[in-house]
């Protein structure tokens, strides 16, 4: 898997992952910890400048080296990953609580509604899960219809199908 960095205007960092099973991988740091994931495509439209901080380059390499071992299809550990999430209260409740569903395992979107304490909230539920900022490290993949169906996935139901099918879930 080829890693590149590039520099962005703010305080924030991206590395591109190149030929991930999912296709390209753009992660962007901030001083905090990883605060997006991204498939793209191709690499065209980002621009590669300056390395990082010394001081970030363990926290990239943690990442880095956790998603690899994962798309290896090895044991990966994600919850000692320093993460810098930005969303509501809700949202990051409804994050926090996807990070808690083991590999391997799907709930339902009415269950994860129950779960964060608000049993009638399904869709708002959902609506979080569309706007996760960190796919496969917050795991909104394993979150599916009550009917069985996959539901949705703001990266495409490929990919979803692909990290269920992965982690032995389907």
């Amino acid at each position: 898997m080829r890693v590149k960095k590039a520099k962005q205007p703010s305080d924030e960092l991206t590395v591109f992952l190149a030929n991930t099973p999912l296709g390209h991988v753009i992660l962007t740091f901030t001083p905090k910890g990883l605060a997006a994931l991204e498939f793209a495509e191709e690499e065209s439209n980002i621009s590669f400048g300056a390395p990082p901080p010394a001081v970030m380059d363990a926290m990239i390499e943690a990442v880095v080296q956790e998603l690899k071992a994962f798309f290896a299809g090895a044991p990966a550990d994600f919850s000692r990953l320093p993460l810098d999430l930005k969303g509501t209260p809700f949202q990051i409740k409804v994050w926090q609580e996807l990070r808690r569903i083991p590999r391997g395992d799907t709930i339902s979107y009415k269950e994860l509604a129950r779960r964060v304490g608000s049993p009638q909230a399904s869709r708002a539920v959902g609506q979080a899960n569309a706007v996760n900022p960190l796919p496969v490290i917050i795991p909104c993949h394993r979150v599916i219809s009550a009917d069985g169906s996959l539901g949705g996935y703001n990266s495409g139901l490929d990919k979803k199908r692909w990290l269920l099918e992965h982690e032995g879930a389907m």
